[in-house]
This record gives C-alpha cells, structure tokens and sequence, in this order.
C-alpha cells in the first residue's frame, strides 16, 4: 500500500467501524507458530455491497513497529507468490 507511508493491510469483515479508531488485530502468518499482534487505525472501508463484487471490510494503517510487522507481511506474501489464490493486496 504505497499510499500508507507506514504500511497496512486490508481485513475483511462485515462489522461496522469508523474511519481514525484504533483497532489490534492478532494476525497468524503463514509459516508463523504464533498470532503477531498488530495495532493500527482504521483508514478505509468498504461497505456491504460494494460495486465490482469488492468485500466489505477494513483498511489498517500500522502505527506499531510498523518495519517488522511489515517485513513479516512481505516475506509471507514474497512465499505465496507462486500460489493460484487471488489477493485483495495493493
């Protein structure tokens, strides 16, 4: 997400949020034994019936450590590149 200087990801969710309130996400990367607790604020959402059939969900700004908890997102990313699943990545 290069327009998040901190990085950040997108969650999908149906429950109702609004924009700038601190959310914690405990996050299990792939190949991780343990969730990663992942703080940051709330910067998008895309509602329940989006157009072009986009999920609902949130976007999550990093606002703690974000360098480590953005290099462990690229790293897992880097490691499912050769997977035929579809991301919602930016």
């Amino acid at each position: 997400m290069p327009f998040l200087k901190e990085g950040g990801l997108f969650v999908r969710t149906a429950e109702p949020y609004e924009l700038g309130v601190e959310v914690e996400l405990n996050v299990l990367l792939p190949d991780s034994l343990e969730p990663s607790l992942i703080k940051g604020d709330v910067c998008w959402i895309t509602p329940t019936g989006a157009q072009n059939g986009t999920p609902a969900g949130i976007g999550v700004s990093f606002t703690d450590d974000p360098d480590k908890v953005r290099n462990q997102i690229e790293q897992a990313i880097a490691r499912q590149l050769s997977s035929s699943e579809p991301t919602l990545t930016m």
